[in-house]
């Protein structure tokens, strides 16, 4: 009888472990509303009001997400509105119903003085008399989607008014005409347009209206991404699209700047040094005394980077600012802010190492002084108050001992350089200004601590209201949650601290051994290892399943030292893969529950082409890879993502990077995901990799989903995602999906 029962337990045992298996799933899919929704009181979506001092913001409280407003000179926090009463009134103008508390727009804005509100509804856009609650409906047109790519060429026929008003100026068969307004004569200004190189519709006029600052504009041929939609929602028969999609090594239009003097009915061009070697000639603008227009000149290849000045009436150019690197230069990161009283600007460098702020003296060009120095970053720049010679700035890595990914504030004081701290505590801290720049809201927090919500005064820092009630996460770890764990470990040099976080399953047992996955998204572009408290993270839903999941920022991501960041250049394939795995060795030795014996990644665009590499160059670590829409060559992908970091001209290098060129030496299990009309990263990239898999004989897993663009895989490829790292890390099989 025994044998019996304990045969007819194996026989069962599959689909008992299946039935087990989807309840996980269905765990995991549920992780929103078992945990998210019973997080109360945490702030977001706040924004000042129209009004001096006060905010408003969303956040959740037992009955469902509410809108308040904080005043912190009256120590208090309203309603922003009658939820019932707006509700009621939503009802019977869409004649759909509406819970008070889960209404259908998460953004507002008021006008006090009419005491009216404003909120957006799809393309709806409401304004509410809060007197009582009257709707009025205005419905946006139709627009085309955005496209990120789209290539202006810059021979617009719209109108630009002087200062004074008195004259339009505008492109007319490739060359500027102004137009007397008073008179209505229109005139010829310059005579080389034509339609091959033309003047440019970006026209920019001096102060006092005299002098026009323009470009001659050499438009090149746009190379185009052309796709099939193999199942389109209106027609059976397939249709193709067609964008713009400049890549690597592809030509590029040249602006040349010309200085028009309007009364003399003279045109100066400017003699810009290698002017037909840039990779873009921008931000015209012309100095409030009419002394010179700047422009900034990008030199392809990001190596340089030049500030210029064009004397006027001269029309002679100086340099202002000049930017030089051996590797790269961050040009989307770099900024400047114009102190006109002073005839002085704040530019942002890494040009000692470090990302900080310098102050120039704009008629010499001459660096005056470093204002920040030290081995931290200065992130950005948030106001100049030029009156009081003060800078507000964030910055991260200043407070020894802590996570240098920690943004906080600080005031800077131009003339003497003191720094003061407005936001002290261990934690990042996301801050949101009152109008009147008087006041601001601080929310701050941790991966690993509960937010704190409190209204700092700007000069000071000083906290002057704290809310009573705080964001509290106790009924969301009784459900189970578990707060992840924030890991450092040396890199690759022994030296450099290697951040990430580690995140565990709910019914965590250390006595265990838990797969791991890593999440990856290891773009240059940023650092991406998040920092603020938050009750989903990506991967986090996968220890539902059973895993251990981590993400990790190596060497080679941006917001440390130059020297971190210059890891990256012409070698994405590297990708911080030496410190990940070196941090992941140091987490396994602390907590052997870790097994990376069994070690999985997964990752989307540039986290596709990391994903994908790890199993291609470090396969002795790496066993199990998901690559989603990856930018498998750099060659494929888009111009100024990968110049910036592969460089100018294409080298071997993009050839050493390829997925396509190495993927004969996959040795691990692979999954492709592909959008079928991916206008991000060209879908032939991942197509190509799948091209010479197949002529290397080798065996992976290929997911084409139609209608699809740049995408993780929705729903459907979360699943196939779960399924692939359960069978291949866990020995397991997913649970029949088609039963």
């Amino acid at each position: 009888m025994r044998k019996y029962f304990i045969l007819l337990i194996l026989l069962l045992a599959p689909s008992l472990f299946a039935q087990d298996m989807k309840s996980l799933y269905q765990r995991a899919d549920s992780f929103g509303e078992r945990y998210t929704n019973k997080f109360y009181y945490g702030v977001s979506d706040i924004a000042p009001t129209d009004e001096p001092a006060t905010f408003w913001y969303v956040t959740r409280t037992p009955r469902g997400q509410e809108f308040l407003v904080i005043n912190p000179e009256l120590q208090s926090v309203t309603a922003a509105f009658d939820h019932e009463q707006l509700a009621a009134a939503l009802t019977k103008e869409t004649d759909k119903d509406t819970e008070a508390y889960k209404l259908p727009f998460r953004k507002i804005s008021f006008q006090k003085a009419d005491n009216k509100m404003y909120f957006s509804i799809g393309k709806d856009n409401y304004t509410c008399n809060l007197t009582d609650y009257t709707l009025t409906k205005q419905t946006e047109p139709e627009s085309p989607p955005y496209y990120w790519g789209t290539v202006y060429k810059e021979d617009a026929k719209q109108k630009v008014t002087s200062p004074d008003n008195k004259k339009e100026a505008f492109i007319r068969e490739g060359n500027l005409w102004v137009t007397d307004l008073e008179t209505g004569k229109s005139t010829k200004i310059s005579n080389k347009g034509s339609v091959y190189e033309y003047y440019s519709s970006n026209i920019y006029w001096s102060p006092n209206s005299k002098m026009i600052a323009c470009c001659r504009y050499s438009p090149v041929p746009t190379r185009k991404l052309l796709m099939i939609s193999s199942s389109p929602k209106d027609q059976l028969q397939p249709t193709t699209e067609e964008y713009d999609y400049v890549k690597p090594g592809d030509p590029l239009p040249i602006r040349r700047p010309v200085l028009f003097l309007l009364d003399e009915n003279k045109s100066i061009e400017c003699e810009v040094p290698e002017v037909d070697k840039q990779y873009n000639l921008s931000n015209i603008r012309w100095d409030e005394q009419n002394r010179f227009f700047t422009f900034d000149f990008n030199k392809r290849g990001h190596q340089q980077y030049i500030v210029y000045a064009v004397d006027a009436p001269s029309g002679k150019l100086r340099t202002m600012i000049h930017e030089e690197s051996p590797t790269f230069i961050y040009y989307s990161r770099l900024e400047k802010r114009w102190l006109p009283q002073s005839d002085e600007v704040l530019w942002i460098s890494e040009r000692d190492g470090w990302r900080h702020i310098y102050l120039y003296d704009v008629l010499t060009g001459n660096v005056k002084k470093q204002l920040t120095k030290g081995e931290w970053v200065a992130k950005s720049i948030v106001r100049v108050d030029e009156k009081n010679n003060t800078v507000l700035f964030k910055a991260c890595g200043m407070d020894k001992g802590e996570d240098p990914y920690l943004e906080k504030l600080y005031s800077l004081n131009i003339k003497n350089g003191k720094i003061t701290p407005l936001t002290p505590e261990n934690a990042n801290h996301s801050i949101t200004f009152s109008k009147d720049y008087q006041y601001m809201a601080d929310y701050y927090s941790r991966v690993d601590m509960a937010p704190v919500f409190v209204i700092r005064s700007v000069k000071t820092g000083k906290v002057v209201y704290k809310p009573e009630q705080q964001p509290d996460v106790s009924k969301t770890v009784e459900a189970g949650w578990r707060m992840p764990e924030v890991f450092s470990a040396k890199g690759r040099d022994g030296q450099t601290d290697i951040w990430g976080i580690i995140m565990r399953p709910p019914n965590y047992d250390p006595a265990k051994k838990y797969p791991v996955v890593e999440y990856i998204y290891a773009g240059p572009h940023d650092s991406h290892v998040p920092k603020s408290f938050s009750i989903w993270h990506w991967s986090i839903e996968l220890t539902e399943l059973g895993f251990i999941t981590v993400i990790i920022d190596g060497m080679g991501t941006a917001n440390r030292s130059k020297a971190f960041h210059d890891v990256c250049w012409k070698n994405l394939k590297d990708a911080g893969f030496p410190d990940r795995i070196i941090w992941l060795k140091a987490a396994a030795n602390r907590y052997p529950e870790m097994d990376i014996e069994r070690m999985g990644i997964y990752g989307c665009s540039a986290g596709g082409q990391s994903s994908t590499g790890a199993l291609l160059f470090h396969p002795e670590f790496y066993k199990v890879g998901v690559s989603a829409c990856g930018c498998q060559d750099n060659r494929m992908d888009k111009i100024w993502w990968n110049e910036q970091w592969m460089g100018y001209p294409v080298g071997k290098e993009y050839e050493e990077c390829s997925n396509v060129v190495n993927a004969h030496k996959l040795q691990g299990k692979l999954m492709l995901i592909l959008g079928e009309l991916d206008n991000n990263v060209d879908p032939s990239s991942t197509l190509q990799v799948v091209d010479e898999l197949i002529k290397h004989n080798k065996e992976f897993e290929f997911v084409m989903l139609p209608g699809e663009r740049h995408t993780m895989g929705g729903k459907y490829g979360e699943r196939k995602r779960r399924d692939f790292l359960i069978k291949h890390l866990m020995g397991m099989d997913a649970p029949e999906w088609n039963k």
